[in-house]
This record gives C-alpha cells, structure tokens and sequence, in this order.
C-alpha cells in the first residue's frame, strides 16, 4: 500500500457512538461523528470488525466474516423508512456509558423482528427492489443462504453451537439444508432481510464518509469464530475431527499481556487445502471486505507467516508449537485477483525476520504503539533502549503509528498504572514536559512521529482512564462495551486537534489551508521570508 502524504484518524467502533437505544449504530450520529472527524482535520475513520457478535459480544469471535452486525441497525432510520413506528420505540431506560449487552440484545432481536414482519405486510416496492439486488448480487449469495440457514438453525436449537445438531445438519449435508431451508424459510427470510439493512444503512455511512474526504479502516481478525457459518459451511477448509470438532486450535504464545498466552480457541485453517484451491475463500473475504471499507488493518499478521497451535483441549495457549502459515502464495493470490493491497499489517508480538521480510515484501506498512517507545537502557545518563523501534524518530516512514490498540489501556490510565518511573522519566525528558497531560503529549508524539499514518483512539483524545478501556486480552467477559457520552466529540476538541493536525501536517486539508495562508500575506509579508 502507497502512502503518499501524512494522514491522521481516530478509532472508534460504531457500538460506541452515543445513542438512546443502549449500543451506537449507523444512524444520526454516526453521521454527527463524521462531520467532527472533518471539523478536526482528520481523514481516517478505524473501526473494529463489523460482525455479527458472538462469544463474549467480541467482534473478533463473529458467527460470520461476512455478515454484519444487525445490533448496529438504526432504529430510527427504521422508522424513516415506515419499517417502525414511534410507538416501536419505546424501550427500557439503557445505560449511556456502557453497553449492556444482554437487554439491548433481547429489545433490538424484538425490534427487528417488528421491522420484518411490518415489511411482509406492508407495500415497500422500492425497498423489496432494492432487497432483491442485495440478495441476488454473486458476491453477497456466495455467503448469504449459509449465513441465514446457520442463524435460523442456531435459533432453533436454542443458540447450541452447530457441532451439537443433527449429523446431517452437522455435516453441511445438501439434502439436509434444502430441507432445513423449507422448514425455516420465514427465519431464514429474516436473517436476508437485517443483512440487507445492515449494508444499506453502512453503504450510506461510507458515502458519507467519502463526501467529506475520509476514509474507512476496516479490522480482519486472521481466524474465523468456531461457531460461525463460515466454519459450518467449510469444513474441509479446517482442521476439524470428522465430528466436527476442532484438532487444533488458534492462540499466542506468553507476551506482554499475558504469562499464559492467549487462548483464542478459532479453528486453524488447513493451509494446504487453500492453496491447492487457489486461496479462493480468502479472496472472497477480502474482497467483501473491501466492499465495506477503504483500508483493511489484517489483524495478527504474523500468523500468515508462523501460527502458534495448541491442542485443542489445553485451558492455556502455554503447550503450543508454531507451525508455517500460506507465507507469499495467499499474499499473491489476493494481489493477482484484487490488484494493489490496501492493507495494514498488524505485526505487534513476537515478530521475527521472516514476518517483517513478508510484510515489505508486499508493502504493507506496519503498526507502533506509541505506549512501547519509552524503555530504557540506562538512566545515569538517562539513554533510551537501541533495541526499541517505537520511538517517533525511529518509527518506519511506511509506519502507521498509535498511542495505543483497541487491547492497549488508554494512554491517561498508561501514565498511572503501567508506566514505570524510568519510563515516566524517559518521555518527559523527550517531551520537555512535567508529565502532568501526559495523554495529549503521547498523541503529540504520535502525530510529530515520521510514520505516514497516526491514529488515535477516541478516549486518548478524550484523556479517560481504566473506566473507558476497550479490552482487557485474556479476561472473558466485560470487554467492548465502553461509550462515548453524547456532546463529548465537542467543537473546542475538534478545534484543538485541527491545530496539531496543522503543525505537525497531518491536516486533511494541510495543503488548501497553507495556500490560502500565504496567499493570504502581503507582498511586503513575503519579502521579509528567508
């Protein structure tokens, strides 16, 4: 991917916008968001995955790659279209600062349902046409009948995970699907129609987005959920038992996070299958994929090269091996069918020569974390780490560079609880400050850093601490649920970040605004100029 100037852009996922009804979506004030990204000068947008949620409401554990998450839907474009009325939209009193997941779930699956049913019975020509073109469109029928027959499926046996239904079911037996089809041909006919709302509503959130110059980060987790459609529908495409159940399974090894590793449980692909294939699923989630955003961040990187597998079985990720990935032929696949790759390597752990070679090799730009920059090798004198990469100066130029992921802590809580005093002594002899705002000061090294691309998570911009955070790696339950309190994206802090933007010309309009600057200045003004 080509980085041709210096850009800057915040990370917020949707469920995180402010809105009435429990879980931000793709309505109003994914649109009011927007005009603030514009109103600060910023042209990147970075979410998190889009899916349909499942495990631990984690959007990297979806039922589907494909699909999208329908809890995003907004009601109240429902409403405007005659889907729902006013009336519909009563609800319970939902938390603004977090998401609930299991009350906002329960009411929006009503919601939803409602809009269905309001739509079987009443005369929607324009929307049925436009049903119909999302339905029958190749890219979208190559996932869609898997994905409702599962989540119809799934209803019916009361959530179960697939590998528990009946072996013809279980087996993704032909015979069986068109008769499970007919049996639930209404649920299924749901199921089409939320993914139809889904992608209208987002197709219309990315319009608008481009009409004021920003574009979309996308996030793809490398491993697809165990209990998705996708792994339902394409088992030979995954090392599972012929039961069903998984051989091995997907983790990392100890790190920074954690002493036992990450366990993340997804089912290893079968590599080699793929590419006697010709990487034809992968190029097909890509591709969706780029149907939805204009970057894509590839979420653990290094797997491409070398996974970590651990039996399926262990409760610690601590017993695994790392076994070769696809390497180069996935990468030249995906750039034989889709041209110029615009994607984000996300190659943070434990990185070795080989993932780097593979990341340049297709020039991919890399990511830094900001909060990693400040390890020390001394203080008596006070010398950074020659180890550490991470530091603004010594960041690629090809970088896109963070103060810290969706599983870092805030910056504001990294200042307090996780920064070490040599740490602590270290950035602020750097920055020349006394560490008292030390989360505006990270952003500004972020954005004076020499990487292309610096991006922000909202609550760094905001300065929150723990309460915000929006994973914590290893812990189960809790995670993704932070909101952004309604009149927090505010015109004084669009204001402020305009202004770094400028200095540091990472401003979307840093160009136009410098010309009419000196355009601007008076020919006595520009005679005095060195």
């Amino acid at each position: 991917m080509k980085l041709n100037r210096r850009q800057a852009g915040v990370l917020l996922h949707p469920t995180s916008l402010p809105s009435p009804y429990g879980i931000g979506d793709l309505g109003p004030e994914a649109i009011r968001f927007l005009d603030w990204v514009k109103a600060a000068g910023l042209s990147l947008w970075q979410v998190l995955p889009l899916g349909p949620t499942g495990f631990a409401d984690s959007p990297y554990q979806c039922f589907s790659a494909f699909a999208g998450n329908p809890f995003m839907i907004s009601p109240d474009l429902l409403r405007r279209e005659g889907l729902l009325k006013p009336a519909d939209l009563k609800r319970p009193k939902f938390s603004e600062a977090n998401v609930k997941y299991g009350p906002v779930i329960e009411w929006k699956n009503t919601l939803l349902r409602k809009a269905y049913e309001r739509f079987k019975a009443g005369k929607f020509p324009k929307l049925q046409k436009r049903l119909d073109a999302f339905v029958s469109k190749p890219s979208t029928a190559a996932w869609l009948d898997d994905y409702a027959l599962f989540a119809a499926l799934k209803s019916a046996h009361g959530g179960q995970v697939w590998n528990t239904w009946a072996a013809p079911l279980r087996r993704h037996d032909a015979k069986a699907l068109k008769q499970a089809a007919k049996d639930h041909a209404d649920e299924v006919g749901m199921h089409k129609f939320i993914q139809f709302l889904f992608f209208d509503q987002w197709a219309d959130v990315r319009k608008a987005a481009h009409e004021r110059g920003i574009q979309i980060v996308g996030d793809m987790p490398i491993y697809v959920a165990y209990d998705s459609s996708d792994t339902w529908a394409s088992q030979d495409l995954f090392q599972l038992k012929k039961s069903g159940d998984p051989k091995r399974v997907a983790g990392v090894p100890p790190d920074y996070f954690s002493e036992t590793g990450q366990l993340w449980g997804n089912p290893l692909y079968d590599w080699d299958k793929m590419h006697r294939r010709g990487y034809k699923w992968w190029v097909a989630r890509m591709q969706a994929m780029l149907e939805l955003v204009d970057i894509v961040r590839l979420d653990h990187f290094r797997g491409f090269e070398g996974y970590w597998s651990v039996k399926f079985g262990e409760e610690t990720a601590i017993n695994g091996r790392w076994v070769k990935g696809p390497g180069a032929p996935l990468f030249k696949a995906l750039r034989k069918a889709l041209g110029e790759l615009p994607i984000i390597a996300e190659n943070l752990g434990v990185i070795t020569e080989e993932v780097e070679d593979l990341r340049k090799q297709f020039d991919l730009p890399g990511m830094k974390i900001m909060q990693f920059g400040w390890t020390v090798a001394g203080t008596k004198p006070l010398v950074p780490d020659p180890g550490c990469d991470f530091q603004p100066h010594k960041v690629e130029p090809t970088s896109v560079v963070y103060t810290g992921s969706h599983d870092n802590a805030t910056a504001a809580q990294w200042w307090r609880e996780f920064a070490s005093k040599e740490e602590q002594k270290l950035f602020k002899a750097y920055t020349g400050t006394d560490g008292k705002e030390a989360h505006k000061e990270l952003i500004r090294q972020t954005f004076a850093s020499v990487g292309a691309i610096a991006l922000v998570p909202m609550q760094d911009f905001l300065g929150l601490g723990k309460e915000a955070r929006m994973n914590f790696p290893g812990r189960e339950a809790g995670n993704w649920t932070w909101r952004l309190k309604k009149g927090a994206a505010s015109k004084a802090l669009a204001k402020g970040i305009a202004q770094d933007l400028l200095l540091f010309e990472r401003h979307a309009q840093q160009k136009q605004i410098a010309e009419s600057l000196i355009a601007s200045q008076s020919d006595e003004e520009r005679a005095r100029k060195p």
